[in-house]
């Protein structure tokens, strides 16, 4: 869920004050009076679709064909014609008379299906690993199966959720101006349910109000009624039981509780059955006590989005067999660090950041790994799906100082739309950038300057890292041609100053097997969840893609070197047999003397005039995470080790917070940031993790206890870094 920018309104809205303020923009940006929209031609971009490589049927069959043609819908507009009645009186009552009509399922027999359940039964049996055993009676064993799912869920009462639905559509209607959803997605939402099996939404809590929202949404779509999972240590014991009747679900303690605990393993299996045989909706909800704030702020407009649906079942079926060799960060980049190898090996890496919870602990550890890589396949739908607001386009000129705002503006607004993501305001281009100021005005000074002109600042202080974290949002449209022109500077790091003038940068030639190197040690050094790598997705294909992406977007134009054949010659490229029938990602050891041509292959800088500024754009876009990663290896011989790993986080924070105040850099003083940077180092073999009776505790490597590899270590990483 997103918020918007309704410009049009805002616009009729404040003709008169737009009217006193516009001698602050006169002759400053010399631009005439355009419209943005959020689309390029005709149709706006479809973004969210699933994988290919692991669902193909559900990519083809779940797919809407229409989807460009559709628009928006307005879900909280409820009138006369939304209801079977007709008359002023229903005119008065729509809104209750809508949510009499809205379909609620009947209550199933859960504690029954529970209860002869083939998880749970095998507790009871005894014939589960560190079950109940033949020593307890299987009678008290039902009770606790009783009792633990009587935590878990109640069942519905219609009447409160009729008289839930009825406040919270008035309650929307105050807040919001509307509530926008994409008529094409939820097309194929629909489409899912006709195969009557049960389906799991997931929400990436883009707001406070998504566990709220979301269930009305899909109500309202005739949809059901959606289970959300709350976290009992939220709610009080009454809230808790008013939720459960109005669809809400609670973990039990009990399911967390380590695996040779037999209250954890019955408990496991309870909830196992209630959230996968029943088919219960799944999602997140938040605190209430939040909602205040938003009914005092100006109504906005909302809109929600829904990535393509998949099937389970198809995606566990094809997945395992994309599984190929991978080796830990340690292994494949701790050798180039040091200087001990200069060749990067061909293969993928392995890390997995996602929370190690009771549930997930009890599956094999195929079904782990099957669980961690879904999380990607979801997150990477997830974040594309994910509208870009003008607070991050607006951020990211700010904190760049560029000066043509106006047109700046338009242009970064036409390069996200090229990319294929869609954006979530439309407009005026004036007043577009005035209202986005003005949800800025905290963190921005305007200065008036001669002739009427106005310069519009970044405050300087920590209000950077807010529009740091705002510029990120914007990352994942521009993330191949960043990572390219990181790994541009790093090769250029050793061969010209990173001060020089442009020009003398575009003399250097820059060979493909070069740059590829450059761009998987990159890829190596960032963290999973920002590359939003799908894991079907070799590395060898991303380098190929940013590669391209570079020639593409202008940046690369291809050199032709003496007796070389013309790079834009394909009609004499021959493929072997053995690579036409390979799959699509998959490259081994064996096919590296199919690309052999790729060795006489060089590249040059542009020379075009927007190339500098974009380049030095792209570059800037991940700067505050490399800097963060930069001074944590800065922050090694000054860390208190051992400590835990909050412990050490919270010392590296006050570390880059204190060097911002020195340095004015506040983009990189970010408690996320530097949760990513410990983590990074733990894995890259930097930091070392050992159990202890307090918890894991971090200790610094011996490999890395001398000052000498702590400087390898910083050197590294700055080469990607341009000042």
């Amino acid at each position: 869920m997103v918020t918007m920018l309704e410009a049009r309104l805002q616009t009729q809205q404040r003709n008169t004050q737009n009217s006193q303020e516009t001698g602050l923009w006169s002759s400053g940006f010399g631009m005439k009076l355009e419209a943005v929209t959020p689309f390029l031609g005709k149709y706006r971009p479809f973004v969210g679709r699933c994988c290919q490589t692991c669902t193909p049927k559900s990519w083809e069959s779940l797919f809407h064909r229409s989807i460009m043609d559709l628009g928006f819908c307005n879900v909280i507009l409820v009138k006369e014609e939304n209801t079977r009645f007709r008359g002023w009186l229903v005119r008065r009552l729509c809104y209750f008379l809508w949510s009499l009509e809205q379909h609620i399922p009947p209550c199933q027999d859960a504690p029954q299906k529970i209860m002869e359940s083939t998880g749970v039964q095998n507790v009871i049996s005894g014939r589960a690993p560190r079950g109940a055993g033949e020593g307890q009676v299987p009678r008290l064993v039902k009770k606790e199966v009783q009792r633990i799912l009587g935590h878990i869920q109640s069942p519905l009462h219609p009447f409160m959720l009729r008289l839930f639905s009825w406040a919270l559509l008035r309650f929307l209607n105050c807040v919001f101006l509307n509530v926008q959803l994409h008529k094409g997605q939820m097309k194929m939402v629909h489409k899912a349910t006709q195969a009557g099996l049960p389906l799991v939404l997931l929400s990436t809590h883009k707001s406070l109000l998504d566990g709220i929202l979301l269930p009305f949404v899909l109500l309202s779509q005739g949809l059901g009624v959606l289970r959300v999972v709350w976290d009992p240590r939220t709610c009080s014991p009454t809230l808790r039981a008013l939720l459960k009747k109005l669809g809400g679900l609670f973990l039990p303690p009990e399911a967390n509780l380590t695996l040779d605990s037999s209250e954890g393993v019955l408990a496991r299996a309870v909830v196992h059955a209630a959230l996968v045989p029943l088919g219960l909706w799944t999602g997140a909800l938040a605190v209430l006590r939040s909602l205040w704030s938003w009914g005092r702020s100006p109504r906005v407009c909302v809109r929600v989005h829904l990535a393509q649906p998949f099937s389970l079942q198809e995606y566990t079926t094809n997945a395992r067999s994309c599984w190929g060799s991978r080796q830990t960060l340690e292994q494949l980049l701790q050798p180039i660090v040091l200087g001990q190898c200069n060749v990067v090996p061909d293969t993928e890496k392995e890390q997995e950041w996602t929370p190690a919870t009771g549930p997930l602990l009890a599956l094999k550890e195929e079904d782990q790994l099957l669980v961690r890589r879904l999380s990607r396949h979801v997150l990477n739908a997830s974040v594309t799906s994910s509208a870009v607001m003008s607070t991050a386009i607006m951020a990211a000129l700010l904190l760049f100082k560029h000066q043509k705002l106006l047109e700046e503006f338009s242009w970064l607004t036409e390069e996200t739309l090229l990319r294929g993501f869609d954006v979530g305001f439309s407009g005026q281009l004036r007043c577009l950038v005035q209202h986005t100021l003005s949800l800025l005005r905290a963190h921005v000074a305007l200065l008036r300057v001669h002739q009427g002109d106005l310069l519009v600042v970044a405050r300087p202080g920590p209000g950077l890292t807010r529009l740091a974290r705002l510029s990120a949002e914007l990352l994942p449209a521009f993330l191949s041609e960043a990572i390219g022109a990181c790994a541009v500077r790093g090769l250029l790091a050793g061969r010209v100053p990173p001060e020089g003038p442009w020009e003398l940068q575009g003399i250097e030639l820059l060979s493909q097997n070069e740059l590829y190197r450059q761009i998987l040690l990159l890829l190596h050094l960032l963290p999973q969840d920002l590359l939003l790598l799908q894991p079907c997705q070799s590395s060898y294909c991303y380098c190929q893609d940013v590669l391209d992406r570079l020639i593409q977007c202008g940046l690369l134009v291809a050199e032709e070197t003496p007796g070389s054949r013309a790079a834009c010659d394909t009609g004499r490229q021959r493929l072997s047999a053995k690579l036409l029938w390979k799959p699509s990602g998959d490259f081994t050891d064996s096919d590296s003397d199919d690309f052999e041509e790729a060795e006489g292959r060089y590249f040059r800088l542009s020379q075009q005039s927007r190339c500098p500024d974009f380049f030095l754009f792209l570059c800037r876009l991940l700067s505050p995470l490399l800097q963060a990663f930069a001074q944590a290896a800065t922050f090694l011989h000054q860390g208190q080790l051992p400590d835990t790993e909050s412990g050490y986080t919270e010392q590296l924070l006050q570390f880059l917070q204190a060097t911002a105040q020195e340095e004015g850099f506040f983009e990189c003083a970010d408690p996320n940031l530097a949760i990513s940077a410990v983590w990074t180092f733990r894995d890259l073999g930097v930091l070392q993790q050992t159990p202890s009776p307090a918890g894991p505790m971090l200790y610094l490597s011996p490999t890395f206890a001398s000052r000498e590899n702590q400087e390898k270590l910083e050197q590294f990483i700055r080469q990607f870094i341009c000042s």
